[in-house]
């Protein structure tokens, strides 16, 4: 059972937010603060599971550090093409090495949907110093502009 709560204000209801999640395959979108309180994004593959989010990276990588440091999250799953819509929401973080390179297996395979290309196997190479991000959203909502932007999609050239 998921322990997060949906906003009033949200355009789906729980089931549709999390259809959403697991079938959708484009990177998350995570927002953390540094030590001088200054934002920091960062797009990662991610994995919905049970009603939580996985992502993984390098132990190494800057956004790890700061996660480690402030294991909070700000995050969206959005497509950049319109008509627009998606998901966004806050979570506190979890950091694992013991999980990190069976998460980055499971993401290879979700978003390459094998492990033969030079990317999967650049990825897999590494995977000994992958950990594994677990976000445990605290809130997520949903926003749908698809009937608003009918007619619309197609003429805004960016």
């Amino acid at each position: 059972m998921s322990s997060y709560r949906i906003l009033g204000s949200s355009a789906w209801q729980r089931d549709e937010i999390e259809t959403f999640l697991a079938h959708t395959v484009i990177p998350i979108r995570l927002a953390a603060v540094d030590a001088e309180e200054t934002p920091v994004v960062m797009s990662l593959w991610f994995a919905f599971e049970n009603g939580t989010i996985w992502c993984a990276t390098q132990q190494t990588a800057r956004f790890a550090k700061l996660l480690q440091a402030r294991p909070r999250v700000g995050f969206e799953i959005a497509g950049d093409q319109p008509p627009y819509h998606g998901v966004r929401g806050q979570g506190e973080v979890e950091l694992s090495t013991d999980e990190g390179a069976t998460t980055l297996e499971r993401l290879i395979d979700r978003y390459l949907g094998n492990r033969d290309s030079g990317l999967a196997r650049w990825l897999l190479d590494r995977r000994e110093t992958e950990v594994a991000i677990r976000i445990r959203p605290e809130w997520i909502t949903a926003w749908d502009y698809r009937q608003r932007m009918q007619g619309a999609v197609g003429s805004a050239q960016g």
